[in-house]
C-alpha cells in the first residue's frame, strides 16, 4: 500500500514536471507555503528551509532516506519551531532509510523556556571525583561542588528549574538509567547519532525530558505531542504533506518480547523441565488414586 502511494505520489510529480522527477531540495522549496504555516510567529520560513538545505549537504546520508521520511522530518521540526544542524536543537539521523528525529539537549531548553513560566533551566554532568549529594522528600536539596582537575568519568546527570512563582523541580539521574533511555533510540549505535558525537548533550537533554510532565507547556507543543527519538514516516508531495511519527518505545517493547519468546523456545532451563516432569508424575498419581477410589466406591 505504500509503496504504491509513493509510485503515485512520484508519477503526479513527473507529470506536473514534465516528466522530470522532483527532487528533496526540489520539494522542500515547493513545501514553503506548508512549512510557513506551520512555523512559530518568531521563526522565519525562509532561513528555516535554506538550514534544512544545508543540513542534507552536510550530510549526504540523509539523501538515502526515503523523500517521504526525509520531507516529515522537516515538516515535524518546523511545527516545533526547532531547526535541524550542528546547534543542537534537534538533530535527522538516517535509519534503515528513514529518518530518526532527534530533539538535542538546547532544543529541550528551549521547548521549556517557551512556557514563559521558566526561570531557570539547566543540566549538569556529574564525575566521580566531584562532590554531589542530593535529598528527596518535602525540601529536595543539591549541592554540587565540581573539581577543575582529574574529575574521573561521568556517573550521573541532573537538572534543575526554577519557576516564575517560586516552585523548583530537580531530577537526578545515574548512568545505567541514561543508558536505557539511549537504547530506546533506533539508531543510537549509528555514527552520526547524538548519542555518539554527544552522550553528555544527549544526556542532559534526556534528564530535561524526563522533567517535562511538570512543565507548563505552550499550545503548540501540546498538539505535536513532543516527539522525540523515534522513527518519521510521511507520504509527500509538493500538494499534500502527513507526518506519521513512530515511536521507538512502543516498537522496542514488543521487540523484547518477541525475543524473549524466543529465547524461552530455544533455552528451557533444567529447573522448569524438572518442575514439569515432576507435575506431570503428580497428574498421574492423581488420576491413579481418583480411579482407585472410584472403583472401591462402586464396590461399596
Amino acid at each position: 500500500m505504500a509503496a504504491t502511494k509513493e509510485l503515485l505520489a512520484r508519477r503526479a510529480n513527473q507529470i506536473r514536471n514534465g516528466g522530470k522527477e522532483n527532487t528533496v531540495f526540489d520539494l522542500i522549496q515547493k513545501m514553503r507555503p506548508q512549512i510557513n504555516k506551520a512555523l512559530p510567529s518568531f521563526l522565519n520560513a525562509e532561513r528555516f528551509v535554506r538550514i534544512c538545505l544545508t543540513e542534507l549537504r552536510r550530510n549526504p546520508q540523509l539523501l538515502s532516506c526515503s523523500k517521504e521520511s526525509l520531507l516529515g522530518a522537516v515538516m515535524l521540526s518546523a511545527q516545533l519551531g526547532l531547526e535541524p544542524g550542528p546547534l543542537g536543537l534537534c538533530y535527522f539521523v538516517p535509519y534503515k532509510g528513514q529518518i530518526n528525529f532527534i530533539i538535542g539537549y538546547r532544543g529541550m531548553i528551549e521547548l521549556a523556556r517557551r512556557s514563559g513560566q521558566i526561570s531557570l533551566i539547566y543540566a549538569e554532568t556529574v564525575h566521580e571525583n566531584d562532590f554531589f549529594e542530593y535529598e528527596l522528600g518535602l525540601e529536595p536539596k543539591l549541592r554540587h561542588i565540581p573539581v577543575l582537575m582529574n574529575r574521573g568519568k561521568p556517573y550521573a546527570w541532573y537538572g534543575v528549574c526554577k519557576f516564575r512563582d517560586g516552585g523548583s523541580l530537580i531530577r537526578v539521574m545515574g548512568m545505567e538509567e541514561i543508558e536505557r533511555h539511549m537504547k530506546r533510540s533506533p539508531s543510537y549505535r549509528s555514527s552520526s547519532s547524538p548519542w555518539v558525537t554527544d552522550f553528555e548533550e544527549m544526556a542532559k537533554k534526556t534528564v530535561i525530558r524526563s522533567m517535562f510532565r511538570y512543565f507548563p507547556i505552550t499550545p503548540e507543543i501540546v498538539s505535536t505531542g513532543i516527539p522525540d527519538e523515534g522513527v518519521v514516516k510521511g507520504v509527500a508531495d509538493e500538494d499534500m504533506v502527513e507526518v506519521e511519527f513512530v515511536e521507538q518505545n512502543s516498537e522496542q517493547n514488543s521487540k523484547d518480547k518477541e525475543e524473549k519468546k524466543e529465547e524461552e523456545k530455544e533455552e528451557k532451563p533444567e529447573g522448569q523441565e524438572l518442575k514439569s516432569k515432576l507435575k506431570n508424575r503428580a497428574d498421574q498419581t492423581s488420576l491413579g488414586l481418583n480411579g482407585k477410589n472410584g472403583k472401591e466406591e462402586k464396590n461399596s
